[in-house]
C-alpha cells in the first residue's frame, strides 16, 4: 500500500481509533486494513472488537479471544476480542473470590446470584473497554489501539457509560443490587473519569464514521455524529466503503446502483459533508485474509477486457425459494412470533417489514416491532398498510415506564427515605437492561393474539437479551419448581409453534459462518430456526457486469452452506436496482417479482 493512495483519517492518527456505522458496512475490514497499514510503518498496534459477534479472528484465520493474541503475519500487529462471557466471569470472580472463604456459602450464593444478568456482563465487558482506553494493563506500550466496535446503537451505550456510571457514583449510593457489591464500582471511579477524558481528546482519540453509499447508512451516521459529538467525540471523518466505479458497459444493474449511489454522495447531510470524507472502491473479492486487507485502500482496479455473459437465476443452487414462499407457510395462522436474527447489516430491518406488510395485506393483525436501537422501520416502510401497527422497543420510554411503575408499586408503601432510595437505585444505568426485558416478553407473550414480527438488534447484543430471558427462566424454575405450572418468555421462544426464528445473512463468507455460529447458539439455548434469508444475491441477477459477476462467482459454495444449515427452508432475495423503501417496494420483495431485478 502506497502512501499515495492512503486515505485521510490515517493522517497524523491519534492513538485511540474507534470505527462505528451500521451493521454490515465494512467497520471490521477498515480496521483490519488500517491495524496492518500502521503495524507495517513501523508502530506497534493493538486492534480490538468491543463488538459482541466479533469476526476479527475470522478475518485474519486466527482464534483471537480476551486475551491480547499476536498476529504472526504482521509483526507488531496483536488483536484482542472482548468476550462479554469471559470478561463477565472474571469480573465476578474479582467480587467474589476475596470473600469466597471468609463469607457462610449462602452469602456467597447470593453475590453471586447479583453478578448474574446481563447487567453484570454489560459492566464487565464495559470494565474491559475503559482499561485499554487508560492505558492499564494490556494496552500498555502499544503505539496506537484501533477500536472496531459494535454496529450504531450499542456503540453510543458503550460510549456514554463512562459518564453514566460516574453520574451513578457521584450522584448517590444506591444499593445497585444487579451489580452485586458498589465496591466493584467504586474502585474503578478514577479509571471511568479518566476514559471520559480520553474520549474527548482530539490529541488522543478520532472517530471514524464507516458507511456505505446507501440513503439509511448515511443518515445513521448523520445521527451518531451528532450524538457523539454530544458526548466529546468531535474529532470525526467519514470513510465511504465499497463504492461501485462508473460502469464502462451499459449493464442495467450496474448502471442503476452507481447512479444510486452518486446521488447518495452528491446529497450527504451537511453536518456529515463538512467532515473529511475518503470514498474506497467496492473490490471484486471478500475482505478476508491478509492478501485481501492489504488492496483495500488501493484505487479500483480496471476491469477484464470483455465482459462476462454469465449471470441470472441458472447460478442459484437447487432447492433455494423466493421470500413468498416463507409467506405462504406464515400465513396459514392468525398468530405467532417471527423473529428476524443475524448479524448488523444484513437487512433485518428490510425483511421484517417485507414479511409484516405481506402478512398484513394476507388480512392478518400484525404488529412490527424492533429491539435495535438503531433500526427505522418508520423509515422502510415509508407509509402504512391496514391491519399493521409498528412499533419499537425504545430503550429511553422502557426505562421510564419501567421506572414508574417501580415507583407506584414498589415505592408506594416506603416512607421518605425509603422512596429516596429507591429513586436513587432506579437511576442506576442497569435499570435499562432490566426495562428493555421487560419490554421484549411483553411483545412475546403478545404473540399468542397477533401475530408480532420482530426485528431484533445484531447478533451478539440479541443473545445477551436471550441470556437474560434464560436467567428470568431459570429464577421461575428454581421458584416454582420443575413441575409447577407457568410459561416463561423462554419457553415461548422454545416452543416451535408460537415462534418461528428466521436467520438473515448475506451470500458471503464471513456472514454466513457468523449466522451458522448464531444457530448453535441457538440451538444450545433449545432454540430451532426455522427458515434462512439470503439477502442481496448477485447470483439471483442478471447482471453481466465484470465486477459484479466476480462478486456472484463467489456466491455459490455459500448458498450451498445456508441450505445445508437450513434444512431446505431457504429464501433469495436478489441485489435490487433501487433501495427497498415504501410499501410497494417492500411487497415486491414477497411477489416473486424480485427475483428477475433487471
Amino acid at each position: 500500500m502506497g502512501t499515495a493512495t492512503l486515505p485521510s483519517f490515517l493522517t497524523d492518527l491519534p492513538r485511540f481509533l474507534f470505527l462505528t456505522g451500521k451493521g454490515g458496512v465494512g467497520k471490521t475490514s477498515v480496521a483490519c486494513a488500517t491495524a496492518i497499514h500502521l503495524a507495517r510503518t513501523g508502530r506497534s498496534v493493538l486492534l480490538v472488537s468491543t463488538d459482541p459477534a466479533s469476526n476479527v479472528g475470522q478475518v485474519f484465520g486466527l482464534r483471537i479471544g480476551n486475551t491480547v493474541t499476536s498476529v504472526p503475519a504482521v509483526p507488531g500487529l496483536s488483536a484482542l476480542e472482548i468476550n462479554p462471557d469471559q470478561a463477565a466471569e472474571a469480573y465476578r470472580e474479582r467480587i467474589v473470590g476475596p470473600v469466597r472463604a471468609i463469607l457462610p456459602a449462602p452469602e456467597i450464593a447470593v453475590i453471586e446470584e447479583q453478578l448474574s444478568g446481563a447487567c453484570t456482563t454489560e459492566i464487565a465487558s464495559f470494565n474491559e473497554f475503559t482499561g485499554l482506553l487508560t492505558g492499564e494493563g494490556s494496552a500498555a506500550g502499544f503505539d496506537h489501539i484501533v477500536f472496531d466496535t459494535a454496529p450504531t446503537g450499542h456503540t453510543i451505550r458503550l460510549l456514554q457509560l463512562p459518564g453514566s456510571w460516574t453520574d451513578f457514583l457521584e450522584e448517590g449510593k444506591g444499593d445497585a443490587s444487579c451489580l452485586g457489591p458498589l465496591a466493584g464500582l467504586e474502585r474503578q471511579r478514577s479509571v471511568y473519569a479518566d476514559a471520559v477524558a480520553a474520549l474527548g481528546d482530539p490529541h488522543r482519540t478520532r472517530l471514524v464514521l464507516v458507511t456505505r453509499a446507501q440513503r439509511a447508512a448515511v443518515e445513521e451516521i448523520a445521527r451518531t455524529r451528532a450524538e457523539l459529538a454530544e458526548l466529546g467525540l468531535r474529532e470525526q471523518h467519514v470513510v465511504v466503503n465499497a463504492v461501485l466505479p462508473e460502469p464502462a458497459d451499459q449493464d442495467e444493474l450496474a448502471t442503476a446502483v452507481h447512479r444510486r449511489e452518486q446521488e447518495v454522495l452528491r446529497t450527504m447531510p451537511p453536518a456529515l459533508s463538512g467532515l473529511p470524507t475518503d470514498i474506497l472502491p467496492l473490490k471484486g473479492e471478500n475482505m478476508v485474509g491478509l492478501e485481501a486487507l492489504a488492496t483495500l485502500f488501493e484505487p479500483a482496479a480496471p476491469p477484464p477486457d470483455r465482459p462476462s455473459t454469465a449471470g441470472g437465476s441458472a447460478d442459484l443452487p437447487a432447492g433455494v425459494s423466493e421470500l413468498g414462499n416463507l409467506v405462504d407457510e406464515l400465513a396459514t395462522r392468525d398468530h405467532g412470533l417471527v423473529m428476524l436474527m443475524g448479524k448488523g447489516g444484513v437487512g433485518k430491518t428490510t425483511v421484517a417489514a417485507a414479511l409484516a406488510v405481506a402478512l398484513a395485506e394476507r388480512g392478518l393483525d400484525v404488529h412490527l416491532t424492533t429491539t435495535d436501537p438503531a433500526a427505522h422501520l418508520a423509515e422502510t416502510l415509508d407509509g402504512s398498510t391496514p391491519g399493521l401497527q409498528v412499533s419499537r422497543i425504545d430503550p429511553e420510554e422502557a426505562t421510564r415506564t419501567y421506572r414508574e411503575t417501580v415507583l407506584r408499586s414498589k415505592g408506594a408503601s416506603l416512607d421518605a427515605a425509603g422512596r429516596a432510595a429507591l429513586e436513587e437505585d432506579l437511576r442506576s444505568p442497569c435499570t435499562e437492561e432490566i426495562a428493555v426485558f421487560q419490554a421484549f416478553s411483553r411483545a412475546v407473550n403478545e404473540a399468542r393474539r397477533r401475530v408480532v414480527v420482530m426485528d431484533t438488534a445484531p447478533t451478539g447484543h440479541t443473545l445477551l437479551l436471550l441470556d437474560a430471558t434464560g436467567s428470568y427462566h431459570r429464577d421461575i424454575v428454581r421458584q416454582m419448581g420443575a413441575d409447577g405450572s407457568y410459561t416463561t418468555p423462554m419457553m415461548r421462544l422454545q416452543d416451535g409453534e408460537h415462534t418461528k426464528v428466521i436467520i438473515v445473512t448475506l451470500p458471503e463468507a464471513t456472514p454466513v459462518l457468523e449466522a451458522e455460529q448464531l444457530q448453535t447458539d441457538l440451538e444450545r439455548a433449545g432454540i430451532e430456526p426455522w427458515a434462512w434469508v439470503v439477502n442481496d444475491a448477485l447470483s439471483a441477477t442478471r447482471t453481466t457486469h465484470p465486477l459484479l459477476r466476480r462478486r456472484a462467482a463467489t456466491e455459490g459454495p455459500q448458498l450451498e452452506r445456508v441450505l445445508a444449515a437450513a434444512g431446505g427452508r431457504c429464501a433469495v432475495i436478489p441485489l435490487l436496482a433501487t433501495e427497498p423503501v415504501g410499501v410497494g417496494a417492500l411487497r415486491v420483495l414477497s411477489e416473486g417479482r424480485s427475483a428477475v431485478t433487471v
